[in-house]
């Protein structure tokens, strides 16, 4: 049968190889604690479902592509309180159905593959961004990141910017967990602006962070964009800020000019959130509590795992905001392949793309207990 080539060159999605190898462990009986894959164990906050579910209709029909006024007003407020930002509600708001699709189908409202147009992004980075950037035909550039795991405009070659379309960013970052400064964002906005392309911000970590480090919380581009966010687009999701990985439900917020483009190449695809998952995002991106409670929990979990690797003097890089911890271990798939063994799984480095060799990704979703459970095997795979 015959398949779109871009589908062949990218193969298989990495993790699912080791998501396969762990599925095969429980089959036979092992314990297997899954640090791999970001799906948090926590419940969804209980009021979100009783939303979701007080608001499924007794007759189904079409959502609208645009959205929920309630849920594109939750949006806005949200913002205003977290960011100090205003966006219009009706202009610069569009819900999606979770972020991953949202980032892999932007690239098509703005590629043409006719004129060479490129998306560029850090490496490593979250797999998406080249995925969707393929399907639609750009020319891909990965910007190898330094040490710190921050992209800056410096780190984007002349030669590329003429023809740049896209420039992703990610904030925190995945898989380091690594934060941009609103300085850096300025950056990386002037350079888009000054090349007639689109910054676009993943900010779908930006309420997981360590309150000591970042006591305002990592920035957004729509601090450092202005009014009417010209030339910048923000990534929204409920996913990890409120246990909502299976509602799939997020938001794109910025560019007015952008936003109706997404929205009609959206109303071409369907890709639209049933109007009762609206409702309970309304509901959650209208509170904060549970969002800092999350954020408590997954603090826990991120000092529980760091100190256990100090104790056997494994590096923790970055990682001091979003869902992950970036570890330096030296031979990333064989270490990754001693934990799966003892029943650890976890994510090697190198699949996130040249720079990621050499670091386990942790990613902050077994319960407290299980990680509790996981230091001794960690420590004792890591120590041989």
């Amino acid at each position: 049968m015959r398949t779109n080539p871009v589908l062949d060159e990218l193969g298989e999605y990495p993790i699912a190889v080791v998501q396969q190898r762990a599925r095969r462990l429980r089959e036979s009986g092992h314990r297997v604690i899954d640090f791999s894959i970001g799906d948090p164990r926590e419940p969804t906050p209980p009021f979100i479902a009783d939303t979701m579910r007080a608001a499924v209709p007794e007759v189904s029909q079409y959502p609208v592509t645009g959205g929920t006024a309630d849920l594109r007003n939750a949006v806005a407020g949200y913002l205003a309180r977290r960011f100090g930002v205003e966006v219009d509600p009706e202009t610069q708001i569009l819900p999606t159905s979770g972020s991953k699709e949202a980032v892999f189908s932007t690239p098509l409202a703005f590629v043409d593959r006719s004129a060479g147009d490129v998306v560029a992004f850090g490496t490593p980075g979250y797999p998406i961004y080249e995925r969707g950037a393929r399907f639609a035909g750009a020319v891909v550039h990965e910007v190898v990141l330094g040490d710190d795991f921050v992209l800056r405009a410096a780190d984007v070659p002349h030669d590329v910017r003429s023809r740049l379309r896209l420039l992703w960013t990610c904030n925190p970052h995945n898989p380091t967990g690594a934060v941009t400064t609103s300085f850096e964002l300025s950056g990386l906005l002037e350079l888009t602006r000054a090349s007639d392309a689109l910054l676009l911000s993943d900010e779908c970590y930006a309420d997981l962070y360590e309150a000591d480090a970042f006591p305002a919380g990592p920035p957004s581009v729509l601090q450092v964009s202005g009014p009417g966010s010209v030339g910048a687009l923000a990534y929204l999701s409920c996913s990890k800020r409120s246990g909502m990985t299976g509602y799939r439900i997020g938001a794109i917020v910025g560019d007015p000019s952008a936003i109706a483009a997404l929205r009609r190449l959206r109303s071409a695809t369907g890709t639209v959130p049933s109007e009762f998952t609206q409702a309970a995002a309304a509901a959650a991106w209208g509170d904060d509590d549970h969002a800092a409670e999350r954020r408590e929990v997954f603090a826990r979990k991120r000092l529980l795992l760091r100190k256990a690797f100090d104790e056997v003097g494994i590096a923790t890089v970055a990682s001091q905001a979003g869902l992950y911890l970036w570890v330096a271990v030296g031979d990333d798939l064989e270490v990754t392949n001693r934990l799966l063994e003892a029943g650890v799984v976890v994510s090697p480095g190198r699949f996130f793309g040249p720079g990621g060799e050499g670091h386990l990704r942790l990613a902050l979703v077994p319960t407290v207990d299980e990680c509790e459970a996981a230091v001794e095997i960690l420590q004792g795979c890591l120590r041989a």
